[in-house]
């Protein structure tokens, strides 16, 4: 049995239209230390590479193998946790992907040399590319439609707080008189820490009732609405769960390929999630070496507070901002906005003569765009793969958006230190991250519906709708 068979009015009535519960938002909180490690993470590698870079004598070359190795593993990891996640259940390998995360995280901290450090960042980063699909649905099949996009969306809020985090302990390290060696291997270490804290907790959450019912389970998924929405679940939170699909490793990937509509929808999720990882991975991974550039005077410390700043004055209240206006102005308009916003910002940044030259304006200008960033698609890419495919095929989905993301991550914390080392300077790298994000902008515009208010039992039936006649399409 599929979701798609599932009546809105049915099992998942009760959930659709139940206001935000305790049992939700405990699942939000442990879901979300995911991202509060990866962001943290993204944010602290930066430090230790510029610590690094003296003290192991790093080539430019390793720098960027240590800025965006994790991101490559991490595409990886969401593709692999993804596809296994629709194959076996939700539940039965919810937390094992935060073991990973906090292995490498924990081993790194040891590391002797760069060899070493790099293998500890790609098990890392395995981990963390686990936890996209893996989350992200099972807070959306936990939801009700009218607040889906807001709990989605604070999940992945909680990068705002690993982006607070982050700068605030480096900041602490830097300015306590410890050495360099010792302050790097710290930082890295506490990186271990949010995923050992909840792993006991992820492995206590009821299968989602909508992987349940979908695997014939339709007992564990009642228990899991009334766990949901206040009532008595009658099952022990403990017990495995009886849900079986039985999917080959590739035939996910044939549903999503075979169907049109679907495969245009992966397009955009996917397609749009590159590109905006391209230029905010980019961005924030070399903010370090961008504010050298800037104020080549400065030492790390108080460019670390500059960051700090940015990130408090300017990121945090686009998460916030998102929050509240998900389920209202919806995902597909915030979207649109946010690209087209932090485009023209590095844009601006990278075609007004003197902005790199001056620190205000500039400081001014990049602060905008990461408010945009998270307004927008930092926060909605992450949220429309867990929405629009059905549950057969959902997490395989977001593993595949997510996957793909990554990989523009990757290339674009890869490819920024050769940009700004060459020619093309500050300016020149920002021109090429505006161009990116209006692209993200077109795919956006073209090719991604608009989840708002609808349940994931609705979207189910669109996706596998026969497409319209064009005398239908036309009326």
């Amino acid at each position: 049995m599929t979701e798609s068979s599932q009546s809105p009015t049915g099992t998942f009535s009760a959930l659709d239209e139940s206001k935000i519960s305790r049992f939700q938002l405990k699942i939000m909180f442990v879901s979300g230390m995911g991202f509060f490690t990866d962001a943290y993470d993204l944010f602290v590698i930066g430090i230790v590479v510029s610590l690094l870079e003296t003290q192991w004598g790093l080539s430019t070359s390793e720098v960027s193998w240590l800025n965006s190795a994790t991101l490559l593993a991490s595409a990886v990891g969401a593709l692999v946790f993804g596809r296994i996640a629709d194959m076996l259940g939700r539940k039965r390998i919810y937390g094992y992907e935060v073991l990973i995360l906090a292995a490498g995280a924990l081993v790194s901290a040891f590391a002797p040399n760069f060899a070493f450090l790099l293998i500890c960042r790609i098990i890392l980063g395995i981990g963390i590319g686990g936890d996209y699909p893996v989350s992200a649905t099972i807070m959306s099949e936990y939801s009700g439609k009218k607040s889906r996009g807001r709990m989605v969306g604070l999940v992945f809020a909680m990068q705002g707080a690993g982006l607070i985090v982050g700068p605030l302990v480096a900041s602490i390290l830097l300015g306590s008189g410890l050495s360099s060696d010792t302050t790097w291997r710290i930082l890295l270490a506490l990186g271990a820490v949010p995923g050992l804290a909840v792993f006991y907790l992820r492995r206590q959450i009821h299968e989602t009732p909508r992987f349940a019912m979908a695997g014939g389970a339709a007992e564990e998924a009642e228990a899991a609405v009334a766990a949901a929405t206040g009532g008595t679940p009658g099952i022990p939170t403990h017990q495995e769960s009886k849900a079986r699909h039985s999917q080959g490793v590739l035939d996910g990937f044939g549903v999503l390929a075979r169907n049109r509509r679907m495969l245009m929808w992966l397009i955009g999720t996917a397609g749009a999630w590159c590109l905006m990882d391209f230029a905010y991975y980019g961005n924030s991974i070399s903010s370090p070496e961008i504010l050298a550039l800037l104020n080549p005077n400065a030492s790390l410390l108080t460019n670390t507070l500059i960051q700090l700043a940015i990130f408090a004055v300017f990121a945090v209240p686009g998460y916030i901002v998102a929050i509240a206006l998900l389920d209202k102005s919806g995902r597909k308009s915030i979207q649109i906005l946010g690209f087209g916003l932090m485009g023209l910002m590095f844009l601006l940044i990278g075609l007004i003569p003197g902005v790199t030259e001056e620190a205000w304006p500039f400081l001014i200008l990049f602060g905008v765009s990461y408010f945009f960033t998270e307004y927008g698609p930092n926060t909605t890419t992450f949220i429309y793969p867990a929405e629009v495919f059905p549950v057969e095929v959902r997490t395989t989905g977001h593993g595949i958006s997510a996957g793909l993301g990554k990989m523009g991550a990757f290339a674009g914390a890869f490819l920024f230190p050769d940009m700004l080392a060459s020619s093309m300077g500050i300016r020149g790298a920002e021109i090429v991250a505006g161009v990116v994000s209006l692209a993200g902008l077109l795919l956006t515009m073209y090719l991604l519906p608009e989840p708002k208010g609808r349940s994931l039992e609705e979207l189910s039936s669109d996706a596998y709708a026969p497409p319209l006649s064009p005398a239908l399409a036309n009326a």
